[in-house]
C-alpha cells in the first residue's frame, strides 16, 4: 500500500510523493506534507509561469520568486498566475 499524507493543498487525504522534491528540510517538510497530486499540479503552474513570464531558472530572484509562488499555492492563498492565459479548448 502506498503513503499517504494529509495534503495541505486539497485539505485531505492523499497519495504522498516517493521522496522528498527538494534536499534538506524543506523537502522534508514538502514531503511530509504535499500529496503526488498538489506536486503535479505545482509542477504544470510553475511550468506556465515560467514560459508566460519568461523566467530563467538561474537567476536568484526568478527562484525566490518561484519559492514563494509554490508556498502560495499550496496554502491556496493569492498566487500568481500568467496574465492573458487562456487554456486549450477541447477538441
Amino acid at each position: 500500500m502506498s503513503r499517504t499524507v494529509m495534503c495541505r493543498k486539497f485539505n485531505k487525504e492523499l497519495e504522498a510523493l516517493d521522496s522528498p522534491p527538494y534536499p534538506g528540510k524543506r523537502g522534508q517538510a514538502l514531503f511530509n506534507t504535499v500529496s503526488k497530486m498538489a506536486w503535479q499540479s505545482w509542477l504544470k503552474h510553475q511550468t506556465m509561469l515560467i514560459n508566460e513570464k519568461h523566467l530563467s531558472l538561474v537567476d536568484p530572484e526568478t527562484q525566490q520568486y518561484l519559492s514563494e509562488q509554490l508556498e502560495k499555492f499550496l496554502d491556496n492563498k493569492d498566487f500568481d498566475r500568467a496574465e492573458g492565459y487562456v487554456p486549450p479548448k477541447d477538441s
